[in-house]
């Protein structure tokens, strides 16, 4: 029985062993394979959703694809959404090699995956109907809306105990159409998320919803990467500064962010430059 335990044990080992070969480090992979595979979410426009034509489009979907460009490789998006989108690159070999789904880079999350320098730059705000509040302070007391799986929530209870509201009512909603379902049914009184994901919800209606108050908080957004890879974390970092450098990061702006567009939000950052 000793000896068949034994050999049992030996048999896992080696086939952990082989499991771990075989994932190899993420660059030699994507290189090898040139293919470049991305999480990215279809329930988060303006960052990435379905359009009405049925096309899978978005500010991360066209980011993505820039970067597996830069690479010379060929993109192929995966799926992703608040609850997925950090274990997809912890699970080895990973589901995907990088993940773009509007995520905050932050020092808990940075604890279970790595991240790219910073690609877009945001803050959280509220939503409401208009001319409901004036001010974020009238919210105290108020139910509100957010997303499960986010800082969002964290985010939102603080601000409002800040503002005196010792218990905070936050209803946290699997994703945004959700969140937005809640405000327009009266179920919440506003919900607050990035305010980019949040002005694209309120361009459903125009005229019927309204920013509420200041920023509560600062939202970097970075690429979620595997843990422990650094030549694959350079690679995409040198592919953003790439990227901004030649001017093509303001056109993929523009077309989801500038003036023109349905979601309109000046940009106030740069891309972090390494000389």
């Amino acid at each position: 029985m000793r000896v068949l335990k034994t050999c049992l044990m030996a048999a896992t080992m080696l086939l952990v062993t082989a499991s771990l070969a075989l994932a190899g480090p993420v660059y030699d992979n994507v290189m090898k394979n040139k293919v470049v595979r991305a999480g990215i979410s279809n329930k988060g426009k303006p960052f990435g959703f379905i359009n009405d034509k049925n096309e899978w489009v978005g500010f991360d979907m066209d980011m993505a694809a820039e970067i597996a460009k830069r690479l010379g490789c060929k993109l192929e998006p995966v799926v992703v959404n608040n609850k997925t989108r950090v274990s997809f690159v912890q699970t080895t070999p990973p589901k995907v090699d990088m993940v773009l789904s509007n995520m905050t880079h932050k020092r808990d999350r940075d604890q279970m995956i790595d991240f790219s320098i910073t690609y877009f730059f945001d803050g959280q705000k509220f939503l409401a109907k208009k001319g409901a509040f004036t001010s974020g302070k009238e919210l105290a007391g108020k139910k509100i809306g957010s997303m499960q799986g986010t800082t969002s929530i964290v985010n939102a209870k603080a601000y409002l105990q800040k503002m005196g509201d010792a218990n905070p009512d936050v209803v946290g909603y699997q994703n945004e159409v959700e969140m937005f379902e809640a405000l327009r049914s009266g179920r919440v009184q506003a919900i607050s998320t990035d305010s980019t994901l949040l002005i694209a919800l309120a361009a459903k209606e125009p005229g019927k919803y309204e920013l509420v108050g200041e920023f509560i908080s600062d939202e970097p957004y970075g690429v979620g990467l595997p843990q422990d890879d650094s030549a694959w974390r350079d690679a995409v970092n040198f592919a953003i500064q790439d990227i901004w450098k030649d001017g093509s990061y303001m056109k993929i702006y523009n077309k989801w962010f500038g003036p023109d567009s349905e979601t309109p939000f000046p940009m106030t950052e740069k891309v972090e430059m390494w000389p």
